[in-house]
């Protein structure tokens, strides 16, 4: 079945998700994921826990947080890839990721090795 731009967006937004709550113990309360050329850019919106959120009212405790995030991120980037290309079906070059914590926003970007967006014509 070949599968629409949005439904693929949809799906990664999906997949993305679920990895967050089995690899972080959290999802995010909104995700959206939008292709464009050759990049895929995922927000998430919500993932701070109760806990981080507290942290992230010190200097101190956002740089405490965006270490741990980071180095989640880092041990887990080529297991999301995985799941990500599964979906796509398109070499991915990068995954990058960086959070918020004033907004409680992350945003993961995916560069791929080819233009998704054409391939999906």
């Amino acid at each position: 079945m070949v599968m629409t731009k949005g439904q693929i967006e949809a799906k990664i937004s999906e997949v993305v998700s679920k990895f967050e709550m089995e690899y972080v113990g959290r999802g995010p309360k909104q995700i959206k994921t939008i292709i464009t050329e050759d990049i895929i850019v995922i927000r998430l919106v919500g993932f701070l826990s109760p806990t981080e959120k507290k942290l992230a009212q010190t200097k101190e405790g956002v740089e405490l947080i965006k270490k741990v995030r980071s180095t989640l991120f880092e041990s887990a980037k080529d297991e999301l890839g995985k799941l990500i290309k599964e979906v796509i079906d398109v070499d991915i070059a990068g995954i990058y990721s960086d959070v918020n914590t004033t907004n409680g926003e992350k945003v993961i970007v995916v560069t791929l090795n080819e233009n998704l967006e054409k391939r999906l014509k």
